[in-house]
């Protein structure tokens, strides 16, 4: 009795393989019946059985589980296309030859400071600075402005809005 177990412990994943041979991609239960109707010598607990192997050939890459359905590695499921991940695709990376030497990357963050900042600001202050620090001085302006066209000389506008230029009355005859 014990050598018949023995023999049908190695004879489920040869009946496994044959039936998915028949059936091509096949999920538990059709893989279940078509041992049921080509063999009739099946142990009580023929079930748990042909679930146990069937995990332990899927685990060891001699089957393919996809979709709760079991195939055998190289047919028609692997050849198809892979699905996209989620998101936008990485940028494809320029092709550098071989003996090319890469360019170093500029390194990442702040550069560090100078060992002496003394002599860093020396540095600078000698090669001179491209204009003077801090806000211009105002720009001297002529004396003489113009208002409505009129040049007005010598006289210093207030502030604000100036009044409104009253046209010169004419005097009339009578």
């Amino acid at each position: 009795m014990a050598t018949a177990a023995v023999e049908d412990e190695k004879a489920y994943p040869e009946m496994i393989m044959a039936a998915i041979t028949a059936l091509g991609d096949a999920d538990k239960s059709a893989i279940l019946d078509h041992i049921d109707s080509n063999r009739r010598d099946l142990p009580p607990d023929h079930a748990s059985l042909l679930a146990t192997h069937l995990d332990c050939l899927t685990e060891s890459g001699e089957l393919l589980l996809v979709a709760d359905k079991y195939s055998k590695p190289g047919g028609a499921q692997s050849q198809a296309p892979a699905k996209r991940g989620r998101g936008r695709p990485p940028k494809p990376k320029p092709e550098v030859p071989s003996g090319s030497d890469l360019p170093s990357p500029r390194p990442r963050g702040r550069p560090p400071k100078p060992k002496d900042p003394l002599e860093a600001a020396v540095a600078k202050a000698a090669a001179g600075f491209p204009r003077a620090r801090g806000r211009p001085p105002k720009a001297e302006k002529a004396v003489g402005s113009t208002v409505g066209g009129a040049v007005v000389v010598g006289v210093k506008r207030g502030r604000g809005r100036p009044p409104k230029v009253k046209p010169a009355l004419v005097a009339e005859a009578v």
